[in-house]
């Protein structure tokens, strides 16, 4: 199939994702997102996202293993151990500073997992303030989108390897030893606050001294880090501190965020001056019971378009009149019914000039174009000049949604300039003399013209190459963070493999135990032991068996029974081993003169069962208990 009909078919999946289980990924970069959905269509044998969509519609238990695939929760504590180090050592004892002794201290880390990042910040401000002034003053709130990761950090329980990254007077303060497990301080751990939240729909804790969110924006699309560093923005204090993963820099975003240390990705917010910080945060979905506050914000937004001193028009994509505002109608004879009709039905499409082939000028090119100084005559033979501006109306996706048009009446510069011009001509004729210097003046005027353009003209291109940097800069730190991505992934399929080699690590060594038991058991017995499989190779050859016929177990293990050369007539026992290995093998008893490795005559009683039944035939054997019945010299 097609790689765009699969990622048409990807954006159905994270549509139905979302209007059935509430998680919006859209805003996740599509490349790693993909990646981790793939492996888990790996587990069902599934290659293209239409019969994956369609197994998640008929199995909705598979809903929780795909989250916990797509939500990666690799985290450790003190993980970057320098970097957290600087923020103890450099950063949070100026942040303390500025605060009163009784002031809370509000601390939030969002995508924290299963809240070693969260447990770590209670470490620190505790060896930073004390416990008596931590339980005080200091509240973190953690957050993340995985409900069952936050039920895990909830409990505060961690295995030796979780802690092992703790320095070992950090585990004696503020672990509790219960069983093979550690859990962290009671006490403490009631001002460390867990909720879900998404950073992307939710609305961010607000009034904030620190914020930490390490390596969880390096999953979203350059449009959704912007938005979500907004709310982050708003969020802080104007002396609050940003700390980020490792392949998160902000680079791009200088003017809201600053760097303490760059290497450590510790950013402190820059305050906006005449700004209204609540402006950045989506329109409020809530309105008050009458829902005024959003016909308030509609009107608005229609008045101001309305009173523009512009005239000016709207044409969407389909070439149809979508609006026109009062100056417009005023003087273009529009009517408000007129809005849907097409444009080619409308005089104002011909009336100045072709309109409709500027507009597939503006689609073409992309920018916006000027025609300047068309002239127009009113219903009452009033004429006017006109500057005519096209401009594309273009979604965040760079879809073409329309063309504006204004109309910026340059009339009165028109009279202007035939009045300067009629003045000079009456200047020139009173005054000859001076046309020499005016010669003079408008060919310097020209210099500087020319000087102007030069200038804008290297602006220009110092603004494009500055562009160009800019786009290699994101690019570098999107690769960046593919990479970082990648390695988590890596990080925590290897967390899986490690756990499955210690199950069967485990499993080998009941193996061995059992094995160890059956030998000595074996080895206790008075009788001869002899295990055979469906091939008639000898399993187990017991010490008894060794005494008997002379033959070490090294010497006989994986030959065939019936090709030993033994005092024991084996070829007569074929049929009855045989019958043991079939179906309706059972217990079978022969009495057998034989000749052991003196070469003495004597008589066995050998017992034949089968072992296995009901498996498969390849995994059933047959053990042979050899009794001797008359003693030697017989």
């Amino acid at each position: 199939m097609p790689n765009n009909e699969q990622n048409q078919i990807f954006e159905q999946l994270l549509e139905y994702l979302r209007q059935s289980r509430g998680f919006d990924f859209t805003g996740y970069k599509r490349s790693s997102l993909q990646r981790r959905v793939r492996k888990q269509m790996q587990v069902h044998d599934i290659h293209e996202f239409g019969q994956y969509l369609d197994h998640l519609q008929v199995h909705p238990e598979e809903f929780l293993p795909l989250f916990n695939t797509i939500l990666i929760n690799v985290t450790a504590f003190f993980r970057d151990k320098e970097a957290w180090n600087y923020l103890q050592d450099q950063t949070l004892p100026h942040l303390l500073n500025d605060k009163t002794q009784s002031s809370l201290i509000r601390v939030w880390s969002a995508g924290c997992a299963s809240g070693e990042e969260a447990y770590t910040l209670a470490m620190i401000f505790a060896e930073i303030l004390g416990t008596e002034q931590f339980r005080q003053r200091v509240k973190i709130y953690a957050t993340d989108i995985d409900e069952e990761a936050l039920t895990q950090a909830r409990h505060a329980s961690y295995n030796t390897k979780q802690i092992e990254d703790i320095p070992n007077e950090l585990q004696e303060k503020y672990f509790e030893h219960s069983g093979n497990d550690y859990i962290f301080r009671s006490d403490l751990r009631r001002a460390v606050i867990f909720g879900r939240h998404d950073l992307i729909q939710d609305a961010p804790i607000s009034r904030l001294d620190l914020l930490v969110c390490r390596n969880t924006l390096m999953y979203f699309n350059a449009e959704t880090q912007s938005r979500i560093l907004d709310r982050f923005h708003f969020a802080l204090n104007d002396t609050g501190v940003l700390f980020l993963g490792k392949a998160e820099m902000l680079l791009t975003h200088a003017n809201i965020f600053t760097p303490l240390s760059l290497q450590h990705r510790i950013f402190r917010r820059v305050p906006q001056k005449g700004r209204q910080d609540r402006l950045i945060l989506p329109l409020p979905i809530s309105e008050n019971e009458n829902g005024t506050t959003m016909e308030r914000y509609l009107r608005l937004r229609e008045l101001s378009f309305e009173h523009l001193p512009l005239a000016e028009i709207i044409i969407d994509y389909a070439g149809n009149l979508v609006v026109a505002n009062a100056e417009a109608r005023s003087r273009f004879s529009i009517n408000v019914m007129d809005a849907g009709r097409p444009l080619q039905d409308l005089e104002i499409s011909y009336r100045l000039l072709e309109l409709r082939s500027q507009i597939d000028q503006v689609y073409q090119e992309r920018r916006k174009i000027m025609i300047r100084d068309i002239v127009f005559k009113s219903s009452n033979d009033q004429t006017f000049y006109l500057d005519i501006e096209l401009f594309p109306i273009e979604e965040n996706t760079r879809e073409l949604l329309g063309v504006a048009i204004t109309f910026n009446d340059v009339t009165r510069y028109h009279e202007l300039q035939e009045e300067l011009n009629q003045s000079k001509q009456e200047l020139e004729t009173a005054n000859e003399e001076l046309q020499s210097s005016n010669e003079e003046l408008e060919t310097t005027n020209e210099e500087l013209q020319s000087t102007n353009e030069e200038l804008e003209t290297t602006n220009e291109e110092l603004q494009s190459t500055n562009e160009e940097l800019e786009t290699t800069n994101e690019e570098l730190q999107s690769t960046n963070e593919e990479l970082e991505t990648m390695n988590e992934e890596l990080q925590s399929t290897n967390q899986e493999l490690q756990t499955i080699n210690d199950e069967l690590r485990l499993r080998t060594n009941d193996l061995d135990q059992a094995n160890a038991f059956l030998q000595s058991v074996f080895a206790s017995l008075q009788w001869g032991v002899i295990v055979v499989d469906r091939q008639f190779k000898i399993l187990t050859w017991n010490h008894e068996s060794e005494n008997l016929w002379g033959l070490r177990s090294e010497e006989v293990q994986g030959l065939s029974f019936l090709t030993l050369d033994i005092g024991l007539p084996v070829g007569e026992l074929r049929d009855t081993i045989r019958f043991c290995l079939s179906d309706q093998g059972e217990r079978q008893e022969r009495m057998l003169n034989a000749r052991n490795r003196r070469g003495k005559d004597i008589q066995f009683r050998i017992t034949f069962n089968p072992l296995g039944k009901g498996l498969d035939s390849e995994s059933r054997w047959v053990i042979m208990l050899m009794e001797q019945l008359e003693s030697e010299g017989v």
